[in-house]
């Protein structure tokens, strides 16, 4: 059974403000034409503000640990791999590691982040040996007694509003602050929206089609994330339109989604494409079981995206500059099967 908690570490709400650079279109001045190690002290002293508390951070940072979600693939894609990162087991393929994450520090010839227990469970003690100069957990569920904690070894960027619920633009704002990279960081967020944008002009035919994000937490339930959970969010950048349905519902606070129980399943009667997972196998049969689960138009008529491989459930759940261009190439296919099923 799938908890509401673990639903929430891939999520997205409400926006948090971020720092936009202005450039004169003039002439070049003195401070436009400076470059290398001074742009790099400019950027610090640097305070950033979380719900938790403030991180006051007074030069580069060098050994970076991150928590939670994001912050990791965002390091790496501004050019730190993080000397320590949370393990995310259930995701991981048989590196033991996120793939993208593989991937990307392998092909950089770096060692890979020592992995560590995360969560409730914490190992405040393994990070107090990497001996960090900055733990971002820009998007994560760290609390504030371990806020607290770690602020003794080192500043601790956290969240600006919830846990999980920081925005993937901001996230990477937050995070390449933090790194003294805000500029880098911008070009992130307009790079990740290009290869969406791109690989939607790839098939302008998924305008036409409706879709619904679905989950179960167990037998007898049914709950849908809103278009601006992060998962759902992609599938809508990738050119399908979210169902008006969806909007109507009520949210449960903090989620982004909405648990509308199975008994209002024929409520996704319009739904022409149902996207969802399951946490395994055993949980997969008894939800597709059910009839009134059957009876969603469109998982009665196939037309359903839902992987088995954890791994990709995770890619595609969230928006960063490594999640995206992994999960685009897989999951096209995957959509135009679907498609393929409409009636």
């Amino acid at each position: 059974m799938l908890s509401l908690r673990a639903l929430r570490r891939p999520a997205a709400v409400a926006a948090a403000a971020s720092l936009t650079l202005l450039l004169s279109a003039c002439g070049a001045t003195d401070a436009d034409e400076t470059t290398g190690p001074a742009q790099e002290t400019a950027a610090f002293p640097v305070t950033i503000t979380s719900s938790l508390g403030d991180a006051v951070i007074t030069e580069e940072p060098k050994k970076i640990v991150t928590l939670g979600q994001g912050s990791t693939e965002t390091a790496i894609a501004l050019g730190t791999v993080p000397v320590g990162i949370e393990e995310y087991k259930w995701g991981s393929d048989d590196s033991g590691y996120l793939p993208w994450v593989h991937e990307a520090v392998k092909a950089k010839g770096a060692e890979l982040p020592k992995q560590f227990t995360g969560g409730e469970e914490l190992d405040i003690e393994a990070i107090l040996e990497l001996d960090p100069d900055v733990i971002l957990a820009a998007w994560s569920g760290v609390t504030k007694e371990q806020f607290d904690l770690l602020s003794d070894i080192a500043p601790v960027v956290a969240y600006p509003g919830q846990a999980w619920s920081t925005p993937w633009q901001d996230q990477i704002k937050i995070v390449s602050k933090a790194l003294g990279k805000a500029d880098e960081g911008e070009d992130l967020i307009g790079d990740i929206k290009k290869q969406l944008a791109d690989a939607a002009a790839t098939r302008p035919n998924y305008a036409k089609y409706t879709f619904s994000y679905i989950y179960n937490t167990g037998p007898g339930s049914l709950g849908v994330f809103f278009p601006t959970e992060q998962r759902a969010e992609m599938v809508a950048a990738l050119g399908l339109k979210p169902d008006p349905i969806v909007e109507t519902f009520e949210e449960v606070e903090g989620t982004e989604s909405a648990s509308i129980g199975l008994e209002n399943a024929d409520k996704l009667k319009d739904t022409d494409v149902v996207f969802t997972f399951y946490s395994d196998a055993k949980n997969r049969k008894e939800i597709e079981a059910q009839p009134l689960y059957q009876a969603i138009p469109a998982i009665k008529n196939g037309a359903i995206v839902a992987p088995t491989e954890q791994p990709f459930v995770t890619g595609s759940s969230m928006i960063n500059p490594l999640t995206v261009p992994w999960s685009i190439e897989r999951f096209l296919p995957m959509i135009d099967a679907a498609i393929a099923k409409v009636k």
